[in-house]
């Protein structure tokens, strides 16, 4: 997919890796300089030398997106090094690969369920926030947030992930609404099951801690196969473009369609 992102700056937030740098390297592919940011230090500037060596201007930040003060002074940096944010991916989320996350609400462990709110909600709040500032005054900007099938149709032994997907929905359509007078747009993705670092470990390998019922996830799904990266980043590279110039307040699923309906093989 071919757009015209040239002379503008992205931040995409998580991007060390997995579907955030996918998005980074398709924005940098269409003319984009792109911000990368995570806390996962060898990844991430990988990924901006990467980027650097397409002929783009990149920049690695390690911040942790659930700080409010580390997400301003990383706003502050972009706009003295790279001239100001005019995309925002929040791709940042909290990864719950751990058994002790599948389990129902009432053995859901404390902890968990803060990270999750804290990272996936919290930090693109304390991003967006952040990024708005900046933006208003220039009234123009474009907010991409990821949010997840499970924050449409809430999936069992994850509640600490569904909630904070759902409540980036909210987020999204509340930002939409009180940005677009600034020029601002703001919109969501919902990926479905997405072949990274995160789902490997889950379902997708061998060694997958819930790899046994990896065929029976993609039974619900009717195209029968896993997302890859790139159609979550191609989902991206359409909504910070031009070409979506009167879509706000809008989440795009790429899942397969996994959302459609109940599939059922009768």
């Amino acid at each position: 997919m071919k757009v015209n992102l040239s002379g503008r700056v992205a931040l995409v937030t998580g991007s060390a890796k997995g579907i955030g740098r996918a998005i980074g390297l398709h924005f940098a592919e269409n003319g984009a300089n792109v911000v990368i940011n995570d806390i996962l230090d060898s990844e991430g500037r990988k990924t901006a030398s990467d980027i650097e060596a397409m002929g783009r201007k990149s920049l690695y930040i390690q911040a942790d997106v659930s700080k409010y003060d580390q997400v301003t002074a990383m706003m502050d940096q972009v706009e003295k090094q790279m001239g100001g944010v005019d995309i925002l991916v929040n791709n940042a989320f909290y990864p719950q690969t751990s058994p002790r996350t599948r389990v129902p609400i009432q053995d859901y462990p404390v902890d968990e369920w803060d990270k999750a709110i804290q990272v996936d909600l919290s930090g693109a709040f304390y991003c967006s926030k952040a990024a708005a500032n900046k933006m208003i005054p220039r009234k123009k900007g474009v907010i991409i947030n990821l949010s997840s099938v499970a924050g449409i149709v809430p999936l069992r032994m994850q509640i600490g992930y569904v909630a904070a997907k759902a409540g980036v929905i909210g987020l999204t359509r509340a930002m939409a609404l009180e940005l677009a007078p600034h020029g601002i747009r703001v919109n969501a993705i919902a990926p479905g099951s997405t072949v990274t670092d995160s789902t490997k470990a889950l379902f997708y390998t061998d060694k997958g801690i819930l790899s046994q019922k990896a065929q029976d996830l993609l039974s619900h799904v009717p195209l029968h196969v896993p997302g890859e990266p790139d159609d979550q980043a191609n989902a991206a590279l359409y909504l910070a473009s031009d070409e979506a110039k009167y879509v706000t307040g809008h989440v795009l699923v790429v899942d397969g369609g996994w959302t459609a309906g109940y599939v059922r093989d009768w």
